[in-house]
């Protein structure tokens, strides 16, 4: 199938059957597009749409989220995981509202060099929001060119990914971009899917490598399975007589950096020692159930303590004065960045007593 019948078969399914009524496809500027195309890696499009909307009405404009505090952006955020996107949407909002005059780059290299933008993203904001001859592949992408042309390997190793890229170069049109654009990545999220490719229905079968051999689940190849390394942690939910929990700042960088979480120490032995670096005096303490959090390169175990500190006037009403610490009530929730976990515990601590 030359280029050009490439296209002409993607555009003219896409005519028929491409999606046009998700959020970010209305009022199309660089930045909506830019946000949804963040918010789209490593998540799902029915898990996006409730976040970019919710985004989309506290920050209608780079220079609203450059302005809004981070742990505000990342109370947005919470539950999409992989926070360190959050971050980087922050700094790029600043760096285009302060120092681009408000203006995202068109082209592929000055977005790149933007934090988070990497050069599929920058591929889709070029493509989409100015109309732009340029490339994307994305993880849909990478699926429906690996099973057209047949191509083996992981496509986390370089070789494969630049087989990929020269793919995708080879049939992005400089016509209708922005439509072949999303007809590319709807293609792979509705038909040319991971577990149940519906080949029947797809305008590329005829000319599909894999579809000929019979094997197209083969392809993209898989990455090399690996047993995931098991860290374990303590949370300790200290609880004090007004019935506030206390949560502390992770640093900017590292896992969960910027999120505010429990204290931790590693196992329940150093409780007594961790209680007395916050200079709490623990009143009574509740073990209750391990939990996992399972991260991209390892499992967290984490077994919950909850712990209450009485009295009036002492350390415990105190221990929140540095900056990286507050007391929270979980029944007049501030808007602070946290992972999944810490929320759902904290949900958990409202039902529960000490």
């Amino acid at each position: 199938m030359t280029p050009a019948k490439f296209q002409q078969s993607v555009l003219r399914w896409f005519d028929q059957y491409g999606r046009t009524n998700l959020p970010w496809q209305q009022d199309i500027n660089a930045y909506r597009v830019w946000v949804s195309e963040i918010m789209l890696q490593q998540t799902q499009v029915n898990t996006v749409i409730p976040y970019f909307q919710r985004f989309m009405a506290s920050y209608p404009t780079v220079q609203t989220l450059a302005a809004a505090p981070l742990d505000e952006v990342l109370h947005h955020w919470t539950g999409l995981g992989y926070y360190a996107r959050a971050r980087n949407l922050h700094k790029t909002s600043q760096q285009v509202a302060n120092v681009l005059g408000g203006e995202f780059p068109d082209n592929v290299e000055q977005l790149c060099e933007l934090p988070g933008i990497g050069r599929s993203t920058a591929g889709a904001i070029s493509s989409i929001a100015f109309k732009n001859q340029a490339t994307i592949l994305d993880g849909n992408v990478k699926r429906v060119l690996a099973r057209f042309g047949a191509i083996e390997g992981w496509p986390g190793k370089s070789d494969v990914v630049q087989k990929l890229w020269i793919a995708a170069e080879t049939y992005t049109p400089y016509k209708r971009i922005a439509d072949y654009t999303q007809a590319m990545m709807d293609l792979g999220a509705t038909l040319c899917t991971r577990s149940s490719p519906d080949c029947d229905h797809c305008p590329l079968a005829k000319s599909c490598k894999a579809y000929a051999q019979g094997n197209p689940k083969d392809y993209p190849g898989k990455k090399p399975k690996k047993k995931l390394p098991l860290r374990t942690t303590c949370f300790l939910m200290i609880r004090n007589a007004e019935g506030e929990l206390l949560l502390q700042q992770n640093p900017p960088a590292g896992l969960w950096g910027g999120l505010w979480v429990f204290p931790q120490c590693e196992t329940e032995l150093e409780l007594e020692e961790t209680c007395i670096k916050l200079g709490i005096e623990p009143n009574s303490q509740q073990v209750l159930a391990v939990k996992r959090h399972t991260f991209s390169h390892f499992h967290l175990d984490y077994q919950p303590i909850e712990i209450a500190v009485t009295g009036q006037g002492n350390t415990a009403l105190q221990v929140a004065d540095a900056q990286n610490q507050v007391w929270y009530n979980p029944q007049k929730p501030l808007s602070l960045g946290m992972p999944a976990p810490i929320k759902a515990l904290l949900l958990q601590a409202q039902k529960r007593v000490i």
